[in-house]
Protein backbone atom coordinates (compact mmCIF):
# COMPACT_ATOMS: atom_id res chain seq x y z
CA UNK A 1 0.00 0.00 0.00
CA UNK A 2 1.42 3.90 -0.54
CA UNK A 3 2.46 5.91 2.06
CA UNK A 4 -1.31 6.75 2.94
CA UNK A 5 -2.59 4.05 4.45
CA UNK A 6 -5.67 5.75 6.00
CA UNK A 7 -6.64 7.12 2.14
CA UNK A 8 -5.74 4.42 0.11
CA UNK A 9 -8.05 2.23 2.46
CA UNK A 10 -10.70 5.11 1.69
CA UNK A 11 -9.94 4.92 -2.16
CA UNK A 12 -10.53 1.17 -2.04
CA UNK A 13 -13.69 1.09 -0.03
CA UNK A 14 -15.01 3.92 -2.85
CA UNK A 15 -13.71 1.90 -5.63
CA UNK A 16 -15.16 -1.38 -4.40
CA UNK A 17 -18.41 0.12 -2.33
CA UNK A 18 -17.28 -2.20 1.11
CA UNK A 19 -16.58 -0.20 4.63
CA UNK A 20 -13.33 1.23 5.18
CA UNK A 21 -13.31 -1.75 7.88
CA UNK A 22 -14.07 -4.62 5.55
CA UNK A 23 -11.35 -3.01 3.15
CA UNK A 24 -8.46 -3.22 6.36
CA UNK A 25 -9.82 -6.32 7.30
CA UNK A 26 -8.97 -7.87 4.11
CA UNK A 27 -5.83 -6.34 3.79
CA UNK A 28 -5.28 -8.06 7.17
CA UNK A 29 -5.78 -11.15 6.02
CA UNK A 30 -8.79 -11.19 8.86
CA UNK A 31 -10.73 -14.56 8.37
CA UNK A 32 -14.24 -12.94 8.74
CA UNK A 33 -15.07 -11.72 5.47
CA UNK A 34 -17.06 -13.25 2.29
CA UNK A 35 -14.72 -14.86 -0.04
CA UNK A 36 -16.54 -12.70 -2.51
CA UNK A 37 -15.29 -9.66 -0.99
CA UNK A 38 -12.55 -10.48 -0.21
CA UNK A 39 -11.66 -10.95 -4.37
CA UNK A 40 -13.48 -7.92 -4.72
CA UNK A 41 -10.86 -5.81 -2.79
CA UNK A 42 -7.87 -7.70 -3.80
CA UNK A 43 -9.07 -6.87 -7.72
CA UNK A 44 -9.17 -2.89 -6.76
CA UNK A 45 -6.15 -3.46 -5.40
CA UNK A 46 -4.48 -4.71 -8.07
CA UNK A 47 -5.90 -2.33 -10.45
CA UNK A 48 -4.39 0.40 -8.56
CA UNK A 49 -1.04 -1.22 -8.29
CA UNK A 50 -1.21 -1.66 -12.47
CA UNK A 51 -2.17 1.85 -12.90
CA UNK A 52 0.41 3.25 -10.59
CA UNK A 53 3.18 0.92 -12.40
CA UNK A 54 2.01 2.18 -15.99
CA UNK A 55 4.25 4.78 -17.96
CA UNK A 56 3.29 8.86 -17.60
CA UNK A 57 2.30 9.97 -21.17
CA UNK A 58 4.33 13.24 -21.68
CA UNK A 59 1.89 15.74 -22.83
CA UNK A 60 2.11 17.13 -26.24
CA UNK A 61 1.73 21.16 -26.84
CA UNK A 62 1.14 22.12 -30.86
CA UNK A 63 3.05 25.11 -31.18
CA UNK A 64 1.74 27.07 -34.67
CA UNK A 65 3.40 29.85 -36.08
CA UNK A 66 2.31 29.91 -40.07
CA UNK A 67 5.33 32.52 -40.86
CA UNK A 68 8.92 32.18 -41.48
CA UNK A 69 11.18 31.18 -37.86
CA UNK A 70 13.20 35.14 -38.50
CA UNK A 71 14.82 37.01 -35.48
CA UNK A 72 11.06 37.97 -34.58
CA UNK A 73 9.46 34.84 -34.54
CA UNK A 74 12.12 32.66 -33.75
CA UNK A 75 12.43 34.13 -30.42
CA UNK A 76 9.54 33.31 -29.07
CA UNK A 77 8.86 30.09 -30.35
CA UNK A 78 12.44 29.36 -28.89
CA UNK A 79 11.42 30.64 -25.41
CA UNK A 80 8.31 28.56 -25.60
CA UNK A 81 10.36 25.11 -26.24
CA UNK A 82 12.80 26.12 -23.67
CA UNK A 83 9.76 26.94 -21.32
CA UNK A 84 8.13 24.00 -22.05
CA UNK A 85 11.20 21.79 -21.58
CA UNK A 86 11.69 23.07 -18.40
CA UNK A 87 7.26 21.98 -17.46
CA UNK A 88 8.20 18.61 -18.88
CA UNK A 89 6.22 19.16 -21.74
CA UNK A 90 6.79 17.78 -25.49
CA UNK A 91 6.55 20.67 -28.36
CA UNK A 92 5.09 19.61 -31.90
CA UNK A 93 5.77 22.52 -34.07
CA UNK A 94 4.24 23.64 -37.05
CA UNK A 95 5.97 26.33 -38.60
CA UNK A 96 6.27 28.16 -42.01
CA UNK A 97 4.47 30.50 -44.29
CA UNK A 98 2.35 27.24 -45.73
CA UNK A 99 0.54 27.00 -42.61
CA UNK A 100 -1.44 29.77 -43.69
CA UNK A 101 -3.25 28.22 -46.06
CA UNK A 102 -4.22 24.74 -44.00
CA UNK A 103 -6.80 24.12 -41.92
CA UNK A 104 -4.78 23.23 -38.41
CA UNK A 105 -7.14 23.97 -35.81
CA UNK A 106 -10.53 22.41 -36.74
CA UNK A 107 -9.01 18.84 -36.07
CA UNK A 108 -7.04 19.75 -32.63
CA UNK A 109 -9.28 18.34 -30.50
CA UNK A 110 -9.47 15.24 -32.30
CA UNK A 111 -6.08 14.61 -32.05
CA UNK A 112 -5.31 11.52 -29.33
CA UNK A 113 -1.62 12.95 -29.10
CA UNK A 114 -1.89 16.63 -28.74
CA UNK A 115 -3.08 17.95 -25.09
CA UNK A 116 -2.85 21.84 -25.99
CA UNK A 117 -2.03 23.98 -28.16
CA UNK A 118 -0.26 27.62 -28.79
CA UNK A 119 -0.74 29.72 -32.14
CA UNK A 120 1.11 33.00 -32.71
CA UNK A 121 -0.20 35.88 -34.97
CA UNK A 122 -2.98 32.97 -35.68
CA UNK A 123 -4.62 34.14 -39.18
CA UNK A 124 -7.89 32.97 -38.72
CA UNK A 125 -10.50 35.12 -37.29
CA UNK A 126 -12.27 35.41 -33.80
CA UNK A 127 -15.12 32.78 -34.58
CA UNK A 128 -12.93 30.24 -35.34
CA UNK A 129 -10.73 31.07 -32.19
CA UNK A 130 -14.06 30.83 -30.35
CA UNK A 131 -15.26 27.55 -31.50
CA UNK A 132 -11.99 25.85 -30.71
CA UNK A 133 -12.40 26.97 -27.21
CA UNK A 134 -15.59 25.82 -26.92
CA UNK A 135 -14.59 22.37 -27.76
CA UNK A 136 -12.83 22.56 -24.46
CA UNK A 137 -9.47 22.55 -26.37
CA UNK A 138 -7.06 24.55 -24.24
CA UNK A 139 -5.00 27.11 -26.29
CA UNK A 140 -3.16 30.05 -25.64
CA UNK A 141 -2.70 33.50 -28.28
CA UNK A 142 0.75 34.86 -28.67
CA UNK A 143 0.37 38.13 -30.23
CA UNK A 144 -3.30 38.02 -31.36
CA UNK A 145 -3.80 39.50 -35.61
CA UNK A 146 -7.33 40.75 -34.65
CA UNK A 147 -9.23 41.53 -30.90
CA UNK A 148 -8.95 38.23 -29.34
CA UNK A 149 -12.13 36.88 -27.92
CA UNK A 150 -13.12 37.71 -23.97
CA UNK A 151 -12.66 34.14 -22.55
CA UNK A 152 -9.52 33.37 -24.54
CA UNK A 153 -6.32 33.68 -23.18
CA UNK A 154 -3.24 35.96 -25.03
CA UNK A 155 -0.31 37.58 -24.53
CA UNK A 156 0.92 40.27 -26.67
CA UNK A 157 3.32 43.69 -26.40
CA UNK A 158 1.70 46.97 -25.02
CA UNK A 159 1.87 48.29 -28.55
CA UNK A 160 -0.07 51.15 -27.84
CA UNK A 161 2.29 52.86 -25.07
CA UNK A 162 5.44 51.71 -27.54
CA UNK A 163 3.96 53.72 -30.30
CA UNK A 164 3.13 56.46 -28.31
CA UNK A 165 6.80 56.47 -27.02
CA UNK A 166 8.02 56.53 -30.59
CA UNK A 167 5.97 59.46 -31.77
CA UNK A 168 6.53 61.87 -28.28
CA UNK A 169 10.22 60.89 -28.27
CA UNK A 170 10.10 62.77 -32.25
CA UNK A 171 7.67 65.44 -31.24
CA UNK A 172 10.44 66.05 -28.36
CA UNK A 173 13.25 66.27 -30.84
CA UNK A 174 11.23 69.22 -32.81
CA UNK A 175 9.71 66.93 -35.73
CA UNK A 176 6.36 68.30 -36.84
CA UNK A 177 6.02 66.69 -40.22
CA UNK A 178 6.55 62.73 -39.19
CA UNK A 179 5.03 60.15 -41.67
CA UNK A 180 3.83 56.94 -40.62
CA UNK A 181 4.41 53.40 -42.17
CA UNK A 182 2.12 51.18 -40.64
CA UNK A 183 1.23 47.42 -40.66
CA UNK A 184 -1.66 45.46 -42.52
CA UNK A 185 -4.91 47.28 -41.63
CA UNK A 186 -6.42 43.97 -40.38
CA UNK A 187 -4.06 43.28 -37.87
CA UNK A 188 -4.46 44.17 -34.19
CA UNK A 189 -1.03 45.42 -33.52
CA UNK A 190 -1.14 47.68 -36.54
CA UNK A 191 -4.30 48.98 -34.84
CA UNK A 192 -2.92 49.62 -31.90
CA UNK A 193 0.71 51.30 -32.93
CA UNK A 194 -1.24 53.41 -35.25
CA UNK A 195 -3.47 54.56 -32.20
CA UNK A 196 -0.44 55.63 -30.21
CA UNK A 197 1.19 57.91 -33.01
CA UNK A 198 -1.92 59.37 -33.16
CA UNK A 199 -2.54 60.11 -29.69
CA UNK A 200 0.62 61.69 -29.09
CA UNK A 201 0.42 63.57 -32.41
CA UNK A 202 -2.75 64.91 -30.95
CA UNK A 203 -1.70 65.79 -27.70
CA UNK A 204 0.98 67.74 -29.86
CA UNK A 205 -1.72 69.75 -31.74
CA UNK A 206 -0.50 67.42 -34.73
CA UNK A 207 -2.93 66.03 -37.46
CA UNK A 208 -1.80 62.89 -39.41
CA UNK A 209 -2.83 63.47 -42.77
CA UNK A 210 -3.40 60.30 -45.25
CA UNK A 211 -0.60 61.67 -47.40
CA UNK A 212 1.78 60.90 -44.33
CA UNK A 213 0.45 57.39 -43.79
CA UNK A 214 1.19 54.14 -45.57
CA UNK A 215 -0.55 50.71 -44.98
CA UNK A 216 1.94 47.86 -45.98
CA UNK A 217 2.84 44.31 -45.44
CA UNK A 218 5.96 44.78 -42.57
CA UNK A 219 8.98 44.04 -45.20
CA UNK A 220 11.96 45.77 -45.97
CA UNK A 221 10.92 45.51 -49.34
CA UNK A 222 7.58 46.95 -48.51
CA UNK A 223 8.76 49.64 -46.29
CA UNK A 224 11.62 50.51 -48.78
CA UNK A 225 8.34 51.36 -51.70
CA UNK A 226 6.54 53.17 -48.71
CA UNK A 227 9.22 55.06 -47.66
CA UNK A 228 10.20 56.19 -51.09
CA UNK A 229 6.52 56.98 -51.90
CA UNK A 230 6.78 59.76 -48.96
CA UNK A 231 10.43 61.17 -49.44
CA UNK A 232 9.87 61.98 -52.87
CA UNK A 233 6.75 64.52 -51.93
CA UNK A 234 7.51 68.56 -51.93
CA UNK A 235 7.88 68.71 -48.70
CA UNK A 236 9.07 65.44 -47.22
CA UNK A 237 8.75 64.60 -43.94
CA UNK A 238 11.17 65.13 -41.84
CA UNK A 239 10.71 61.55 -39.59
CA UNK A 240 9.14 58.52 -40.32
CA UNK A 241 8.02 56.03 -37.51
CA UNK A 242 7.97 52.88 -38.96
CA UNK A 243 5.75 49.89 -37.93
CA UNK A 244 8.51 47.24 -37.39
CA UNK A 245 12.43 47.16 -37.89
CA UNK A 246 12.34 46.09 -40.67
CA UNK A 247 10.29 48.57 -42.42
CA UNK A 248 12.82 50.89 -41.07
CA UNK A 249 15.45 49.16 -42.97
CA UNK A 250 14.01 49.99 -45.88
CA UNK A 251 13.10 53.07 -44.79
CA UNK A 252 16.61 53.73 -44.55
CA UNK A 253 17.94 52.17 -47.83
CA UNK A 254 15.14 54.65 -49.77
CA UNK A 255 16.66 57.54 -47.39
CA UNK A 256 20.41 56.92 -49.03
CA UNK A 257 18.88 56.51 -52.49
CA UNK A 258 18.33 59.72 -52.60
CA UNK A 259 21.11 61.52 -51.08
CA UNK A 260 19.87 61.74 -47.20
CA UNK A 261 21.90 61.50 -44.49
CA UNK A 262 19.93 59.70 -41.49
CA UNK A 263 19.45 61.39 -38.77
CA UNK A 264 21.00 64.99 -40.08
CA UNK A 265 18.07 65.13 -42.76
CA UNK A 266 15.49 62.41 -41.55
CA UNK A 267 14.78 60.64 -38.65
CA UNK A 268 13.96 56.65 -38.32
CA UNK A 269 12.53 54.88 -35.61
CA UNK A 270 11.38 51.17 -35.96
CA UNK A 271 9.73 48.89 -33.49
CA UNK A 272 10.39 45.46 -32.20
CA UNK A 273 14.18 46.15 -31.42
CA UNK A 274 15.52 42.68 -33.00
CA UNK A 275 19.01 42.30 -33.63
CA UNK A 276 18.90 43.89 -37.35
CA UNK A 277 18.48 46.97 -35.62
CA UNK A 278 21.85 47.61 -34.21
CA UNK A 279 23.77 46.72 -37.29
CA UNK A 280 22.42 48.97 -39.27
CA UNK A 281 24.05 52.42 -40.02
CA UNK A 282 23.61 54.17 -37.60
CA UNK A 283 21.71 51.89 -35.49
CA UNK A 284 17.90 51.79 -35.00
CA UNK A 285 16.34 53.88 -32.64
CA UNK A 286 13.11 51.56 -31.69
CA UNK A 287 10.96 49.90 -29.21
CA UNK A 288 12.01 46.86 -27.17
CA UNK A 289 9.39 44.31 -27.35
CA UNK A 290 9.83 41.23 -24.86
CA UNK A 291 9.79 38.73 -27.07
CA UNK A 292 11.30 35.81 -24.91
CA UNK A 293 9.20 36.84 -22.07
CA UNK A 294 5.90 36.74 -24.25
CA UNK A 295 6.79 32.91 -24.77
CA UNK A 296 7.38 32.16 -21.23
CA UNK A 297 3.93 33.71 -20.22
CA UNK A 298 2.29 32.11 -22.63
CA UNK A 299 3.59 28.51 -21.41
CA UNK A 300 2.88 29.85 -18.20
CA UNK A 301 -0.43 30.87 -18.61
CA UNK A 302 -0.98 27.24 -20.90
CA UNK A 303 -0.15 25.30 -17.90
CA UNK A 304 -2.84 26.86 -15.69
CA UNK A 305 -5.36 26.28 -18.35
CA UNK A 306 -4.15 22.63 -18.40
CA UNK A 307 -4.07 22.30 -14.52
CA UNK A 308 -7.76 23.57 -14.86
CA UNK A 309 -7.42 27.09 -13.15
CA UNK A 310 -8.77 29.86 -15.43
CA UNK A 311 -5.88 32.35 -15.82
CA UNK A 312 -5.88 35.64 -13.59
CA UNK A 313 -5.66 37.44 -16.32
CA UNK A 314 -6.88 36.52 -19.67
CA UNK A 315 -5.41 39.09 -21.79
CA UNK A 316 -2.03 39.82 -21.00
CA UNK A 317 -0.10 43.01 -22.28
CA UNK A 318 4.13 43.40 -21.81
CA UNK A 319 5.50 46.32 -21.22
CA UNK A 320 7.20 47.98 -24.12
CA UNK A 321 10.98 50.23 -24.14
CA UNK A 322 11.99 53.02 -25.89
CA UNK A 323 15.12 52.67 -27.08
CA UNK A 324 17.12 55.28 -28.56
CA UNK A 325 20.00 55.26 -30.98
CA UNK A 326 21.32 57.10 -33.65
CA UNK A 327 18.62 57.15 -36.31
CA UNK A 328 17.15 59.98 -34.79
CA UNK A 329 17.74 63.92 -33.99
CA UNK A 330 16.57 66.97 -33.67
CA UNK A 331 14.80 68.28 -36.50
CA UNK A 332 16.55 70.07 -39.17
CA UNK A 333 16.14 73.93 -39.77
Amino acid sequence: MPDSPRASLRDIAADTGVSVATVSRVLNDHVNVAPRTRDLVLQAVERRRLRAEEPVRTRTVYVRCPYVLSDYFGLIVSSIAETLKLHGLRLLLDAGESAQHSDALTGLPDQDDVDAAILLLPPEDGDQLVTLSRTGFPFVVVDPRTPPPPDIAAVSAAHFSGARAVADHLIALGHRDIGVIAGPEDWLASDARLAGHRAALAQAGILLTPNRLRHIEPTTAAGRRAAADLLDQTPRPTAIACFNDKVAVGTLQAARERGLNVPADLSIAGFDDIDLSQATDPPLTTVRQPLQEMGRIAVTQLMRVLDGHQPEALHIELATTLVVRGSTSVCPG
